[in-house]
């Protein structure tokens, strides 16, 4: 398996692949296959959640997080709302030019050719070109589902192509020195190597099942 390449900036987390972490953590801590990268082959985004909660409905507070969320931050929105954007082009356009890493909402955007020629990456369920209302104010930074997934502040949110997985802020030195020793492993593995192994635990599992060629 070839890592990605991480910028000199990035987070560390931005160079393990979501399938590594998904192995290590398990399908709880992996968001549902709804919330997907809105466009390209899927932009690589790692970082601490800063956590959002809108009504359905309303996106006054996503508009607020963009304000007050620090530099690197991953923003995730708790919204169950299909029906309404809890954002557009020039809410993408300033959380970028803040340095928020990118968004991954429970719900949809609009202006995504906009947000698709900055190169801002948005997880999210859809677009619907219609947006919210602002009338109500909930905190901001506190524990989120999106996606099925509890989502602390702070907690490293990880997504790429294969999907969203968000691991929590007390193990992320341990699961990123497990994922770093996985893929250093697998590095050394030929494909033949791989399909020896694999037969082996393959015809062991089918054996123990009474199967017989």
């Amino acid at each position: 398996m070839t890592t990605p390449a991480a910028e000199p900036d990035a987070h560390p987390f931005t160079r393990l692949p979501t399938t590594t972490l998904a192995d290590l953590l398990g399908r709880a801590r992996v968001m549902d296959t709804g919330i997907r990268p809105l466009w390209g082959p899927g932009p690589r985004l790692a970082g601490p959640a800063f956590t959002v909660r809108c009504p359905p409905g309303d996106n006054l507070m996503l508009h607020a997080a963009i304000h007050r969320a620090p530099a690197g931050s991953v923003v995730v929105v708790e919204s169950g709302d299909l029906e309404y954007a809890l954002a557009g082009g020039n809410v993408c356009a300033v959380a970028q030019r803040r340095g928020i890493a990118g968004f991954v909402l429970d719900g949809l955007i609009r202006d995504l050719a906009e947000t698709r020629e900055a190169g801002f990456p948005v997880y999210a369920r859809g677009v619907v070109p219609i947006p919210g209302a602002k009338a109500e104010v909930r905190p901001l930074n506190e524990p989120v589902h999106c996606g099925g997934v509890r989502v602390e502040p702070g907690d490293v949110v990880v997504a790429d192509e294969e999907g969203v997985v968000v691991v929590p802020s007390a193990d992320t030195e341990a699961v990123r020195t497990a994922a770093e020793a996985r893929l250093r492993e697998e590095a050394t593995q030929t494909l033949d190597d791989w399909e020896t192994s694999h037969r082996t635990r393959i015809d062991a599992l089918l054996a123990k099942g009474g199967f017989h060629d």
